[in-house]
C-alpha cells in the first residue's frame, strides 16, 4: 500500500501530515521528508498521524532518529499528533510513549511551539 505525506511549512513549524500504512517499504519516505525540513534548518516539526493506519518498528525507528537530531542542541522539537489507537498501542509497546510529546490534533501540536 503506498503512502502518502504532505508538508505545510508555517512562520516557526513544519507540519507533516501522513496518510497509509508505515512499514519498511514506506518508511524511507517518511525519512526523507523529516530530513528534507531538518536540512533546511527547521527543527520544530509535527506529524499528525490522524490517518495513519499502521507504524511499524521502521516507521518508529524514522520518527526517533528525526527527533534526536532536532533536539540536538536544544534547537526544537517533534511533536505528534492525532494518533489512531492501533497507533499510539505501537508507540507504547515500543516504550516511545513517553519519549514524544503527544497532541490530540495538529493544531494543539502546531500551537505548542
Amino acid at each position: 500500500m503506498a503512502i502518502k505525506i504532505t508538508t505545510k511549512e508555517y512562520k516557526r513549524v513544519d507540519l507533516i501530515a501522513v496518510e497509509g500504512r508505515v512499514d519498511s517499504s514506506t518508511a524511507p519516505q517518511l525519512e526523507k521528508a523529516l530530513r528534507k525540513i531538518i536540512d533546511n534548518g527547521r527543527y520544530r516539526i509535527v506529524v499528525d498521524l490522524s490517518e495513519t493506519d499502521f507504524m511499524s518498528s521502521a516507521g518508529l525507528r524514522a520518527l526517533l532518529s528525526a527527533l534526536k537530531q532536532v533536539r540536538r542542541f536544544n534547537r526544537g522539537d517533534l511533536r505528534l499528533a492525532a494518533l489512531s489507537s492501533k497507533v499510539k498501542k505501537a508507540f507504547e509497546l515500543a516504550g516511545l510513549g513517553v519519549v514524544f510529546q503527544v497532541f490530540d490534533n495538529s493544531v494543539d501540536a502546531v500551537g505548542s511551539f
